[in-house]
């Protein structure tokens, strides 16, 4: 079967989640540096048959493009370019951040586990996925 995969693009990291093979259930991936995303994306469809991009949309409260935006468009425009048949959705990002640090809290884990950015960001990209699958 095939997956879809999630991207939470930042500036310094990227989180990274995908569904299972039946495309119920959106688990977290990884972490990975914002320079060395391409790379492991290229490598991962190499191993596992993804069908849909899922790319955090980032916006402010009143619905325009965020300050990242600027970082994210021209992510987005190597990703087509570089995937041509991979179809890529959209998905408002606000607040994922900020659901992730509740999860990793409602979850037990300790103040210096919370201190991790990474796993927010994976967490994050694993809300952008579930939030795309609940929508279908």
């Amino acid at each position: 079967m095939s997956r879809i995969l999630a991207i939470d693009y930042g500036q310094k990291r990227v989180g990274l989640a995908v569904t299972d093979s039946e495309q119920i259930i959106a688990s977290g991936l990884t972490t990975v540096h914002a320079k060395d995303v391409m790379s492991f994306l290229k490598h991962y469809v190499t191993k596992e048959t993804v069908i849909a991009f899922v790319v955090g949309e980032a916006k402010n409260l009143d619905n325009t493009p965020s300050e990242s935006t600027r970082f994210i468009e021209p992510f987005v425009r190597r990703l087509v370019k570089e995937f041509p048949h991979i179809p890529i959705h959209r998905v408002d990002e606000r607040f994922t951040s900020k659901m992730a640090f509740q999860t990793m809290i409602d979850s037990g884990l300790k103040k210096k586990a919370r201190q991790n950015k990474a796993l927010v960001d994976e967490i994050s990209a694993t809300i952008i996925l579930q939030s795309f699958l609940d929508s279908l």
